[in-house]
């Protein structure tokens, strides 16, 4: 469920992006490192909004997904722990 209000809120706010760079249709000049460009200002909101929200998914894909060994090696630690506790102990009659 907060995944899906996630999406909804991104998506709100790609739309209102969009809606902003339709009323302003003049031409920005985007200087880059060898060269220099003019696009019209939505194309590059949109550009710019997209590229900001793949980053952000790919950093938070990295650290989820190394929690997630982390946590998985931790489970397979208490586990062997748990084992071993669990196993009757034999206890040596000849005394």
């Amino acid at each position: 469920m907060k995944s899906f209000i996630a999406i909804v809120i991104v998506g709100l706010f790609f739309v209102l992006a969009l809606l902003f760079g339709a009323k302003n249709e003049q031409i920005v000049t985007v200087s880059y490192f060898v060269a220099e460009g003019q696009y019209r200002l939505p194309v590059v909101l949109a550009f710019v909004f997209l590229a900001g929200f793949i980053m952000s998914w790919l950093f938070a894909a990295y650290y989820i997904v190394k929690l997630k060994m982390v946590l998985r090696k931790r489970n397979k630690t208490i586990a062997q722990l748990t084992d071993k506790v669990s196993e009757p102990r034999v206890q040596d009659t000849a005394a």
